[in-house]
């Protein structure tokens, strides 16, 4: 997935120590990945219990809390137990919202505080397939057209059958290709945050229902 950096962010959440602090499921995420430094374990009850991987995410989550074990956050001190439970829930994503290669991208981007570009600055161009420098400057690369499909010169409005051989950009098969990778990652999201809704086991936070935008090419003129 490819990062869109106009949405960088930086975790400002904490969690609450008198109380639950709302949090929407990306602001957790990011405070899990980019503060808490967690890592994904994709075996992470298997390695621990003996218990076969792959039994869902409500079920991992339940195991994580009765085993008290943690993963690898990768810094000297262990990661909050909150951070531990949104790196499980993600570790665990069902094939349905993109399993392991989804969790992965989610951590990365969680990390870097970026949400995936959805194509917000593709525009569908032509462009020569070559570029040739001459002293007046920059001008399209020309070649022989040769072969049974050669047009004919009147068509070509030359008589030496030469031609710009020429490329399409940001073609629309690119522009739905990048927002179907932006509603996988939104559908992963709302998995995580439905999960998290339902179980209300994390000690410090409470998430709400804010969400990043479903569709915001709809909202670009």
């Amino acid at each position: 997935m490819n990062m869109n950096h106009e949405q960088f962010a930086v975790a400002k959440v904490r969690p609450g120590r008198a109380g639950k602090v709302p949090v929407s499921i990306w602001d957790l995420l990011v405070w899990a990945f980019q503060v808490e430094r967690v890592g994904l374990d994709f075996d992470e009850v298997g390695s621990t219990s003996g218990v076969r991987p792959g039994v869902g995410m409500e079920y991992i989550l339940m195991k994580r809390g009765d085993l008290g074990c943690s993963i690898d956050g990768g810094g000297q001190s262990d990661p909050h137990p909150d951070a531990d439970l949104v790196a499980s829930a993600v570790s665990c994503l069902p094939e349905g919202c993109g399993g392991r290669g989804m969790a992965v991208a989610i951590a990365e981007m969680a990390r870097s505080g970026c949400w995936p570009d959805w194509g917000r600055n593709m525009v569908p161009g032509c462009e020569p397939v070559e570029w040739r420098r001459c002293k007046h400057g920059m001008y399209a690369a020309r070649s022989l057209w040769d072969g049974l499909d050669r047009w004919p010169a009147h068509l070509l409005g030359q008589s030496d059958g030469y031609a710009c051989r020429v490329v399409f950009t940001a073609t629309p098969a690119d522009i739905a290709r990048a927002r179907r990778a932006w509603l996988g990652w939104w559908g992963a999201l709302l998995e995580l945050r439905c999960t998290f809704q339902m179980r209300c086991d994390l000690t410090g936070f409470e998430v709400v229902d804010e969400m990043p935008p479903r569709s915001p090419w709809k909202k670009v003129s």
